[in-house]
């Protein structure tokens, strides 16, 4: 089966190649508008729309986690079929959009890994930090996979959308772990420092879902995520 639609209260997680490379994107369906989580591959789109469609609201923002390329596929697929959606990333990931790979002086002097865009057509509407947000959504500065990755906060559900701050595909481990079964967030992942504190970051809101760019949305996920928290420290440990 190529795409995989599962639902979860008010969120749409649309999975492209579940079984052998699952890629996702979210739709969160507020009162009167939508919201898409993250762009996918260019074959997420066809997903993306016909859920658009039977929730039949207009789709009001589009929201990247950070700027791989396997996040934002079907980005300018989609502002062009919805050109009134306002499209939205971390100040800093806006500039791994544009392909620039630059560090700041106060960062890890690490490379920044991972496929960024060349020539992207698209400028986001809005930049983004901590607190900001975007209707039921609350912007979770949670970097670690890629400088200016965020995390989105369902706050009436509690429900926390991390892009790759974590990974569920394989088994749970936070963003730079080794996964044996599906390595590919960690290959393109820029620091397992941070992204272990953000894993912690994220654990501390209690979230009552957690769902994320590569594997199954998982339901009160606390224990998991403790378990991928204690299994990234000893690993650090050795680094």
């Amino acid at each position: 089966k190529f795409m995989k639609i599962s639902h979860f209260k008010n969120i749409y997680q649309i999975t492209i190649m579940p079984r052998v490379f699952p890629v996702n994107c979210y739709i969160i369906e507020e009162q009167n508008e939508l919201t898409v989580i993250d762009a996918g591959i260019p074959a997420s789109f066809k997903g993306i729309v016909k859920v658009i469609e039977q929730l039949n609201k207009p789709l009001t923002n589009i929201v990247l986690t950070h700027a791989h390329e396997d996040h934002i596929g079907s980005l300018e697929h989609l502002k062009e079929q919805y050109p009134a959606a306002c499209v939205s990333i971390s100040i800093r990931d806006s500039r791994l959009l544009k392909g620039d790979r630059s560090l700041d002086a106060h960062e890890p002097q690490m490379p920044i890994k991972g496929g960024v865009p060349k020539n992207l057509q698209i400028v986001p509407d809005r930049l983004l930090k901590e607190g900001d947000t975007i209707g039921s959504l609350e912007v979770v500065e949670t970097p670690g996979h890629t400088p200016g990755s965020i995390s989105l906060f369902v706050k009436n559900t509690k429900a926390m959308i991390v892009g790759d701050a974590l990974q569920t595909k394989g088994k749970v481990a936070v963003s730079g772990q080794f996964v044996l079964l599906f390595p590919f967030p960690t290959l393109a992942t820029w620091n397992k420092e941070l992204a272990l504190k953000s894993a912690k970051k994220i654990l501390n809101f209690n979230p009552s879902l957690l769902a994320v760019g590569h594997g199954e949305m998982i339901e009160d996920p606390e224990a998991v995520i403790q378990i991928a928290i204690k299994e990234a420290e000893k690993n650090l440990v050795y680094v």
